[in-house]
């Protein structure tokens, strides 16, 4: 999903460096899917040019939520399988499930069918899904299938939240692997942090990334963690830590540090968005996480997350700011955090657009007529 891009484009060379990086240092478990624009065909060349598709597992996901047909299925499957440049994916995932209703769909279009047949042949390796709702929700899911493996958001911000640890021990105590995905909140355990946390964490000798990583390799039931690395610099830090951690590896010293770092947080953060962009494109055109992420920097940052606000949002030939929501409540529909997205906007609004980018907007405007 976080590949390195320049230009707006997946930057090949870059990923292709990095994936060869990541493998010399042991990392064998590569995470695509078919909405992640880009990412499979980026993922199948760099694994082509480095020759190394045998070494590691690819984990790909059917985008369940556009299927209406066992042929549909199938045909964004063998897609899948182009971009990829591969006749197998190991393992293979219902993207993002919500509930056990969306999982009944795909039941009634033959899915459970189909999965045997692709298992079989060797196409497919080991299914899974993606989960983003709340606990009750994936209790059900857990118990309705056979699942090789599941993916849930985890992290000690949401440690209570969505399938929670509660979802990550009814898992392991089913003996079914957890993947952790949004491990740091998308970059938030990290950019969320205030200039007193920071001057704690460089004190530890151990980066924000790596806390939140040893956090969850600290308990037995995580088997994967998917921590969106998009730089040598964070694939060495994240592959060290790796290399260091272990289930129970935690000090009462090191929980209670973690304790401090996520009271941080929680004392500044407004919106719970993780930047996972499931709620784009907008139909009126707002960059609704970009307005959250500014949003958020204003605890923090005051005058300068406005200022950045005014720059990503507001100085664009059509603006991309909070006050051009009209309330259709689509992107609501597709949150996985399940935030009151139309009334977040208006907040957002109320702080982010001043004078100075009422006037900007203005300014804009008028130099789009002349």
């Amino acid at each position: 999903m976080r590949f390195p891009r320049n230009g707006g484009r997946i930057d090949q060379e870059a990923v292709t460096e990095q994936i060869g990086e990541a493998v010399r240092l042991g990392v064998n478990y590569f995470d695509t899917a078919y909405v992640y624009g880009g990412s499979e065909a980026a993922l199948g060349e760099a694994l082509n040019r480095l020759d190394c598709r045998d070494k590691v597992y690819i984990a790909d996901k059917l985008p369940q939520y556009l299927i209406k047909s066992r042929a549909g299925t199938e045909r964004c499957f063998q897609e899948q399988l182009s971009r990829l440049k591969t006749d197998h994916i190991d393992f293979y995932l219902m993207h993002m499930l919500t509930d056990l209703a969306a999982w009944n769909k795909l039941c009634d279009l033959g899915i459970r069918e189909w999965i045997a047949e692709k298992k079989a042949s060797g196409a497919i390796g080991r299914i899974g899904f993606s989960f983003h709702g709340d606990t009750a929700a994936f209790l059900e899911l857990l118990n309705a299938y056979d699942w090789d493996f599941c993916q849930i958001q985890y992290n000690y911000l949401d440690e209570n939240t969505q399938a929670g640890r509660r979802g990550l021990e009814a898992a392991a105590a089913k003996g079914i692997p957890v993947i952790i995905m949004e491990p740091l909140r998308g970059g938030r355990l990290i950019t969320g942090l205030s200039a007193e946390a920071r001057k704690l964490v460089a004190e530890s000798g151990r980066s924000a990334a790596g806390w939140g990583l040893r956090w969850l390799w600290d308990q037995p039931g995580v088997t994967v963690v998917l921590s969106g690395m998009n730089s040598l610099e964070m694939i060495r830090d994240n592959a060290a830590e790796a290399d260091a951690a272990h289930p129970g590896c935690m000090t009462p010293q090191e929980h209670a540090f973690v304790e401090k770092m996520r009271a941080d947080l929680q004392a500044s953060m407004r919106v719970g968005c993780t930047g996972c962009a499931y709620c784009q494109p907008c139909p009126a055109g707002v960059d609704i996480p970009g307005v959250f992420a500014s949003y958020n920097r204003m605890a923090t940052e005051g005058r300068h997350a406005k200022m950045q606000y005014l720059l990503t949002t507001g100085l664009r030939r059509k603006g991309t700011g909070a006050s051009q929501c009209v309330g259709c409540g689509k992107c609501e529909q597709h949150c996985p955090q399940h935030l009151p997205i139309r009334s977040l906007l208006k907040d957002a609004a109320r702080e982010l657009e001043g004078p100075l980018y009422k006037a900007a907007r203005l300014g804009v405007r008028a130099f789009k007529l002349w």
